[in-house]
């Protein structure tokens, strides 16, 4: 044990020293927040440590490996929730939007026999999709609100003019979409130019052959552009008929 401990350090102050830089320099240029993302690191690290733990006993049983993705699909509904509007119904219509991309994604992904249906593929390509799509929601769900917000004058002119709440925000809606899908696309397009993944990184790591882990990637990069499309567009449907001006949207 302090053999492990002791190796652990250097990994430690790398990441100390990375988070002290961040938060100078959020810090130092008065933005909102400056400790938001070192509180994030520990909290990452205290859930992975913890998770860490539990997959080692639940990694290939396949009921406890859905009991885990429920865990995680939950736990990203919330964050999407408090992040656009923490409500009963927001926490509903999120939950509906993100599990139809989520189920939509798996079940073209191992109905065709893309990755095979092993507790492991499916808890960690269902974790991947899982936390893009939260991501991918939250983005669309913000800026969508922040747009209806922003030109209020403009939805309220086509509502006195008779369109319907949804057709007054149309435009608004889609580019909300648009916009939530860049980061992506954009990760996406320069996989293997700019960027290598972690997913395919991790299976080389895991001793997989390089081609084996780009076929991996691929159909990774390709669920999360499906399931972040199909949460993404039901979430701002859903969200698009908009009759008053909303509150600011949270933090």
């Amino acid at each position: 044990m302090p053999a492990q401990l002791a190796a652990l350090l250097p990994s430690l102050a790398g990441v100390l020293l990375l988070i002290l830089i961040v938060t100078l320099v959020l810090w130092t240029y008065r933005v909102s927040h400056p400790f938001a993302p070192a509180l994030a690191v520990l909290r990452g690290a205290l859930q992975l440590a913890a998770i860490s733990l539990v997959l080692s006993g639940i990694i290939s049983d396949p009921l406890w490996v859905g009991v885990g993705l429920v865990v995680m699909f939950t736990a990203a509904v919330g964050t999407v929730t408090r992040r656009i509007g923490a409500s009963r119904q927001h926490f509903a219509w999120v939950a509906a939007a993100m599990g139809l991309g989520v189920l939509a994604s798996l079940l073209v992904v191992f109905g065709t026999g893309a990755l095979e249906s092993t507790p492991r593929y499916v808890l960690s390509f269902g974790g991947i999709i899982i936390g893009n799509a939260m991501s991918i929601a939250t983005l669309s769900g913000r800026r969508f609100g922040e747009a209806v917000t922003e030109r209020w004058d403009e939805v309220e002119g086509w509502l006195a003019l008779g369109a319907t709440p949804r057709q007054a925000t149309r435009e608004l809606a889609r580019r909300a979409v648009y916009f939530a899908l860049i980061p992506s696309t954009d990760q996406t397009k320069t996989t293997g130019l700019v960027t290598l993944p972690g997913a395919f990184v991790g299976a080389i790591f895991g001793g997989a052959s390089p081609l084996e882990a780009g076929r991996f990637q691929i159909i990774v990069l390709a669920g999360i552009l499906c399931a972040g499309s199909i949460a993404a567009v039901a979430l701002i449907h859903l969200l698009a008929p908009v009759r008053q001006r909303p509150l600011t949207a949270p933090v």
